[in-house]
């Protein structure tokens, strides 16, 4: 992925009625900038920056999770010339640990996202993150990917089927949860699709084990039974194709990234093979 530090330029303050020297950020893929209280990031797709900038405008935080503003320009947009601004707000990336308190937000967050329904725009988007999410639920097949030394196949073959309603859900939480003593965590950042909110949960729990030396009993914790560990192996499949996706058609994944999704998929089955239920 090609990073951009090209800066907001001068139309897009004055449009979204901003001053200032814009400010690289750290995070946000190196592409963040801060003005003045506001937070700006280039956008690949402006319809569904739009809807997303829609959404948290339609949400009102409360003690269990708080949400940025999204600024609007005059013209009523809040995508200019290919940026979006949202409210800049305190917190500290990453889970740093706190687990529970990274779920209970993200519960919160769905409970509020209930009521909203689902966007055509999910279908239209091509994205390597869409085209994964896709792969995990067994909706797209013939995808170009870098080898995996099977451990796509692995996973698929311990997929069952699910029976879970579906919404909208953050797709990404697990590093765009800012945690801040004395208020609740912010939400930002939104990557949404319409799935089951275990599967959101279980995104969270695979990044946690895959990426930030979460213990084992996080599955036992947040994932319990049969359903939990499906929706697990949907997650692990997303993440993995997605890394396969980037990597290529004809590459191999480094052995770095594969002995983690291997270490992982131990876990799944260890718990699936002390299910004597398991193939029923």
């Amino acid at each position: 992925m090609t990073l951009r530090m090209t800066e907001p330029p001068a139309s897009v303050l004055a449009a979204l009625r901003l001053t200032g020297a814009p400010r690289p950020l750290a995070g946000g893929q190196g592409e963040s900038f801060r003005v003045g209280n506001a937070v700006l990031k280039p956008v690949d797709n402006t319809e569904e920056a739009e809807w997303c900038a829609d959404v948290f405008a339609g949400l009102t935080s409360s003690t269990e999770f708080r949400v940025p503003r999204p600024y609007r320009a005059d013209d009523g947009n809040h995508v200019v010339a290919g940026w979006a601004a949202f409210e800049f707000v305190e917190g500290q990336e990453g889970p740093a640990g706190a687990w529970a308190t990274l779920i209970a937000a993200g519960r919160a967050f769905h409970r509020a996202l209930r009521h909203l329904p689902r966007p055509d725009l999910l279908d239209r988007r091509q994205h390597p993150w869409a085209v994964a999410d896709r792969i995990a639920w067994g909706e797209v097949s013939s995808v170009a990917l870098a080898h995996t030394d099977g451990l796509l196949a692995t996973l698929q073959e311990l997929q069952r089927p699910v029976d879970a309603p579906s919404q909208l859900v953050h797709g990404d939480l697990t590093g765009n949860v800012l945690l801040q003593p004395g208020q609740p965590p912010a939400v930002i950042d939104f990557s949404p699709y319409w799935r089951p909110v275990g599967y959101a949960e279980a995104i969270i729990v695979a990044d946690g084990l895959l990426y930030h030396h979460a213990e084992p009993e996080l599955i036992d914790n947040v994932l319990p039974g049969r359903h939990g560990l499906q929706m697990l192996v949907r997650a692990l499949i997303f993440r993995l194709a997605t890394s396969a996706i980037f990597e290529g058609p004809g590459k191999t994944i480094p052995q770095e990234e594969l002995a983690r999704f291997a270490r992982v998929i131990h876990l799944v089955e260890e718990r699936m093979h002390a299910d004597h239920h398991f193939d029923t």
